[in-house]
């Protein structure tokens, strides 16, 4: 056992050092280039297609579940606890300048998963019984002819799914409410197995349906919260972003209980963050938007850089304004301490907006990654195996509120990174096919 430790923490390290980061990055920094920054230039064409029809029932194409949907169960995944204490870390460890590089990395991520998305639906595929699947193992398979590396990243997947994306969200929730209500562990993992049971069981379709709902409750909940914060300390925005910009380039000094950051600690941290936050390049969100009903690869893909702009550039900077405008990020306070002591120091008894959070968060990201991992799954070994694979996400509900098999959880930080791999390898030699149908989109609409 020692030895398995010692060795997945040597892969771990290589696989979330700074050559992935580097990689993600740089490979979102050419798609964006590629597709001449239509994530920028075309913002408002894009929130006019996506925020305005969050809702819209009526879309044309064919697929399983609304473009809306598909987006919500992406964002049910993706939207976690890193969104509240990933930045309050990020926070800690780089000082405020690393923000900033959250915001590039946010930036730059939205042409990433965009084009993820595009190719999700431009090689999706129907199966037999008339559903509609697509994701990285497809458009490798499809797209690139290389069915290994499509099964690497399934593999991969279908492991990685029960850690990041099953029993480290039930464990946190389970220790959340023990600490605040003193609720037992094995109590909070049968209902949470349970809940989980009854929307799982209902496929993409009610998934997407359940997630609808939930998504923009649990993100409405959380930015009313904070803006309701950052508004009662409207005086100090302007020396919060001159805080954020300034030491985004010079470091920051140790003050506090914070021990002082460097520059480069600031891009390092802030950039990861970043990126791993909204998983933009991991391969995960495009098996959910595979799903939609559309016609189109590129307008889903609009709900691609949508899903970004939610997580990354309004959540996580709601959770960072919330903490700089509080003077408390140089307390000596972390993670989800940091940022629940931020909210009651501004508002009392607001430090349920982040407990409530965490637990909804946490219970959507255990629902979308279901559904991830059980279309890796069923691309190893078909449809027969979708049931139980259900009926062991739901045990491992219960397993991980409990605090139990935490060697799959350490393995499934490793595999979750080695999944970016094949995925990565897949977007960068279809980039063309990005380029290509952008382009004559762009085209179109504008003539």
């Amino acid at each position: 056992m020692e030895l398995f430790y010692s060795l997945n923490k040597a892969i771990n390290e290589f696989i979330w050092g700074p050559k992935l980061i580097l990689i993600l990055f740089g490979t979102g920094v050419y798609l964006t280039i590629g597709t001449k920054f239509c994530a920028l230039t075309k913002l408002n064409y894009i929130i006019k297609h996506t925020f305005y029809k969050m809702f819209s029932k009526k879309t044309k194409g064919v697929g399983d579940v609304t473009p809306f949907q598909a987006v919500s169960t992406a964002l049910a995944a993706t939207v976690g606890t890193g969104n509240i204490s990933g930045v309050a870390t990020a926070i800690t460890i780089g000082g405020p300048g690393a923000i900033f590089w959250l915001w590039i990395a946010g930036i730059v991520g939205m042409t990433t998963k965009y084009s993820e998305v595009v190719l999700a639906i431009q090689y999706r595929k129907r199966t037999k019984d008339g559903r509609f699947v697509g994701g990285p193992m497809y458009y490798i398979e499809r797209g690139l002819k290389l069915k290994w590396l499509a099964y690497l990243f399934t593999l991969f997947g279908s492991i990685a799914a029960f850690g990041i994306g099953n029993m480290v969200q039930a464990n946190s929730v389970a220790d959340s409410l023990e600490a605040t209500f003193n609720i037992n562990p094995l109590i909070t993992g049968i209902a949470l197995s349970i809940l989980t049971s009854l929307v799982i069981i209902g496929g993409i379709k009610r998934i997407g349906a359940f997630t609808e709902i939930l998504v923009p409750f649990m993100a409405a909940l959380y930015i009313i919260g904070g803006l309701v914060i950052i508004s009662l300390n409207f005086k100090k925005i302007p020396q919060v972003l001159s805080l954020i910009l300034k030491h985004a380039f010079t470091g920051h000094a140790a003050v506090g209980g914070f021990t002082g950051a460097t520059v480069v600690q600031s891009v390092k941290i802030g950039v990861s963050r970043g990126i791993f936050t909204n998983e933009a390049g991991l391969g995960s969100a495009p098996i959910a938007h595979a799903a939609a009903i559309t016609d189109s690869p590129i307008e889903q893909g609009l709900w691609g850089i949508f899903e970004v702009l939610i997580d990354t550039l309004i959540l996580c900077s709601i959770t960072a304004f919330v903490i700089l405008v509080s003077d408390l990020w140089s307390s000596g306070l972390t993670g989800v301490e940091l940022t629940s002591a931020a909210f009651e120091s501004s508002l009392p008894n607001s430090g349920f907006i982040v407990s409530l959070g965490i637990l909804l968060f946490a219970f959507a990201s255990i629902i979308g990654w279901e559904y991830y991992g059980e279309r890796c799954i069923e691309y190893l070994f078909g449809q027969g195996i979708i049931l139980p694979y259900r009926v062991l996400w739901s045990i491992m509900v219960i397993i991980g509120a409990i605090g139990g098999l935490e060697e799959i959880w350490t393995l499934s930080d490793t595999l979750n990174g080695l999944m970016a791999i094949p995925n990565i390898i897949g977007i960068i030699l279809l980039s063309p096919v990005v380029f290509k149908i952008t382009n004559q989109y762009f085209k179109k609409i504008k003539g």
